[in-house]
């Protein structure tokens, strides 16, 4: 392994922390507990009283509870997770994803309190937390971005003119958006005031904030993503793509690596361009950068996540990597050898979710009844659930990530396939049989997928027992 922050005999850290505190629940904060506990260092898990039962919550070395049930009042209570570090003495905070993970606030209050937050400092976040101040910054970069408005749109006259230059269609875009809210694409000019409007009033109820940009809609679109880490010499590589253009809803379904639409050209400047962008901001830790990709294969900055994503999992497997323990090495100083990576085999993430695919993904919180997790080689599930757990309606509907890899893409669907026909999940409805039918698509065994796949997806019955 070549990789700098994984040689601790020659780079060892100045200070390692002895205990850190993840603030987060799930199956992200039992994945930071694992590699910290293989690394020697103590654990803090904190918890809502709906999550008391959790297997984070067990296999973590201390436990403090922080609340009720209600994210607000809990995961997203900066001042409970703080207090909770103190008292256990922990110097540092793992965010995971979500909740306060790309809070400018939160990482500037662990500044304060002298507590390292292992992710993006205060002025990373806020520069490209912000879409409009992140696209701004990326084309001075150099890197490519999509035509369209620069910054926020001031009035709708001005949204008129910036539509009229660009060229229909466009898309809306909430400066503060996520989750696809705020978002309207317009292909013609009469229905544009309707979708500033609405937009504006959507974003403002979402985010309290109605600010708007705009871009060229890309056609044929897919999402890939380039996996980074810079360090905190200024020094950044790229750990190569993900492509996770299977979405309802502006929500990720499964990803993939390496993409099946990628030449190596393509990955070549799209990680260059990746690298480019992190070592012209100084980014510090792990993150990446989101690129749109059109039919022609030209590609464009979309947004960077300044923290581990959700389908992480897959890079690691193609390329023998722990990205969490390489988060935990930068932060702690260690710098890293600038080496870019390619895949050398095929993995591919499904995220199970409790939901019901055959009633439009309803929501399906509940206890689980009966559990049984597929195995055998090339098969990893990230999980924190199990028989006797209890769903809480509270949060997330993501259970667990069910990844496969192997030498080649037809065999890691195969195999996942064959792994997703051994996963038995009872008492709740699960998205399993979804990521099952998926795998037939003749369109997705053919790579021939874009962000625009699930529009066409038609759930077939489900069998009769």
């Amino acid at each position: 392994m070549e990789f700098g922050a994984w040689n601790l005999k020659f780079l060892k850290p100045k200070v390692m922390f002895k205990k850190i505190l993840i603030a987060n629940r799930g199956e992200i904060a039992l994945r930071v507990i694992r590699t910290c506990k293989e690394m020697g260092i103590k654990t803090v898990a904190v918890y809502s009283t709906a999550d008391a039962e959790s297997l984070h919550v067990k296999f973590a070395d201390e436990a403090v509870c922080i609340g009720p049930p209600a994210s607000k009042d809990s995961y997203l209570k900066m001042s409970n997770i703080i207090s909770a570090a103190e008292i256990t003495n922990a110097d540092a905070i793992h965010p995971g994803y979500g909740f306060l993970s790309e809070n400018a606030k939160f990482s500037k209050i662990c500044e304060e309190h002298g507590i390292k937050f292992i992710g993006a400092s205060p002025e990373m976040i806020s520069k490209m937390g912000d879409k409009a101040t992140a696209k701004a910054t990326m084309k001075a970069a150099g890197v490519p971005c999509v035509p369209g408005s620069d910054g926020i749109i001031a009035s709708f006259e001005d949204c008129e003119k910036i539509a009229k230059e660009t060229g229909y269609p466009v898309m809306l875009k909430a400066t503060a958006g996520g989750g696809g809210k705020g978002m309207r694409a317009v292909w013609k000019a009469e229905n544009l005031r309707d979708a500033w409007d609405s937009a504006r009033q959507e974003s403002k109820a979402a985010f309290g904030n109605d600010d708007m940009y705009m871009e060229k809609l890309i056609e044929e679109p897919r999402h890939i993503e380039i996996q980074i880490v810079g360090d905190s010499t200024g020094k950044a590589c790229h750990l190569s793509e993900r492509d996770c253009s299977v979405q309802r809803r502006h929500q990720k379904l499964t990803e993939e690596t390496p993409s099946p639409f990628m030449t190596d050209k393509l990955r070549n400047d799209m990680g260059l361009a990746a690298v480019k962008a992190a070592e012209y901001i100084s980014y510090e830790g792990a993150g990446t950068i989101e690129f749109l990709v059109d039919k022609h294969r030209k590609f464009y900055f979309m947004e960077m996540n300044t923290r581990i994503q959700v389908e992480h999992p897959i890079t690691e497997q193609v390329i023998d990597f722990d990205l969490i323990r390489e988060q935990i090495l930068v932060a702690a100083g260690v710098p890293i050898s600038g080496k870019n990576y390619t895949p050398n085999l095929h993995s591919i993430e499904c995220r199970i979710n409790a939901e019901d695919p055959y009633n439009d993904f309803r929501p399906s919180p509940g206890k689980i009844t009966t559990l049984h997790a597929p195995g055998g080689h090339g098969v990893r599930l990230d999980t924190h659930v199990y028989a006797g757990y209890t769903i809480p309606p509270n949060y997330d509907s993501m259970i667990a990530k069910l990844i496969t890899t192997a030498q080649t893409r037809e065999e890691a669907i195969n195999k996942m396939k064959r792994a997703l026909d051994e996963f038995v999940i009872e008492g709740i409805k699960t998205t399993i049989p979804f990521h099952r039918q998926l795998m037939d698509h003749p369109d997705y065994l053919a790579g021939n997928y874009t962000t625009k796949f699930m529009e066409g997806f038609k759930m077939q019955a489900p069998q009769e027992d």
